[in-house]
């Protein structure tokens, strides 16, 4: 089982290329689960076409224990398992304990050991990497760490941030970065400016992701691009990519 952590400024493009990777991962005849770990719970939307599903917190919240892991997941494209943590009450509670409770909610009900998935991504907020935050960080979560950005600066500086807490829980024994991927802004120098932060990071940036009209329409649509538009050059790129991930890591797993 390969698990993958997937971090990033807010607004950064995240869910939208966590979901592509995933559906095209499940075109590979592969099991895959994304786990969407945002308080705005729309991680997997563009997997089920649905407008907002039930998260794992308001189930907690509504039911205690007393509900089913099937209650917590929806089957997507592909058949991709999909699962939203879900954030507090507004105004009560903290979005970072509640990653740890819906993650721990998971492991509890035997969710990896029932769906036996291939590839479990998870969509973390990366615009701080503190507490629950960092939970798909840690030793027995993710195995890999990879971070979005663009050449535009404070997606740069969130990308830095991310990569040094990964760096100061080495010695933890939680996931080790995999590389950055440029999601193009098309900002002036952006990809020199990539390409230097993963030199200072050491590490690589694995793929180039095309700014293109095609995530706008095919999110309109609620589906991802692989899905709408099988047969475009944005759903080559983001096929490309998900078998990158694969060439790179799937036989650390």
């Amino acid at each position: 089982m390969l698990k993958i952590a997937v971090y990033g400024k807010g607004g950064i493009g995240k869910s939208t290329t966590v979901s592509n990777v995933a559906a095209a991962m499940a075109e590979r005849g592969l099991k895959v689960m994304q786990i969407g770990c945002d308080p705005k719970a729309d991680s997997t939307s563009l997997l089920h076409g649905k407008d907002r599903v039930d998260t794992v917190l308001e189930l907690v919240r509504a039911r205690k224990n007393d509900f089913e892991l099937k209650d917590m997941v929806h089957v997507g494209y592909g058949g991709v398992i999909c699962v939203e943590a879900g954030g507090p009450t507004p105004g009560m509670g903290c979005a970072g304990r509640g990653i740890i409770a819906a993650l721990e909610k998971l492991a509890e009900k035997g969710a990896y050991e029932t769906y036996e998935p291939d590839v479990v991504l998870y969509d973390v907020l990366g615009d701080v990497v503190c507490g629950g935050f960092s939970m798909p960080m840690r030793d027995g979560y993710a195995d890999i760490v990879l971070v979005i950005t663009s050449g535009e600066n404070m997606a740069i500086h969130a990308a830095a941030n991310i990569a040094m807490a990964v760096e100061n829980f080495a010695n933890r024994n939680y996931a080790r970065l995999g590389g950055l991927i440029l999601n193009a802004r098309d900002v002036r120098d952006e990809d020199a400016k990539v390409q230097e932060l993963a030199e200072d990071l050491h590490t690589k940036v694995l793929a180039r992701l095309s700014r293109s009209e095609l995530v706008t329409d095919a999110e309109d649509l609620h589906k991802t691009v692989v899905e709408a538009f099988p047969d475009s050059s944005m759903a080559k790129e983001y096929r490309e990519l998900a078998d990158i991930l694969l060439r790179e890591f799937y036989k650390e797993a």
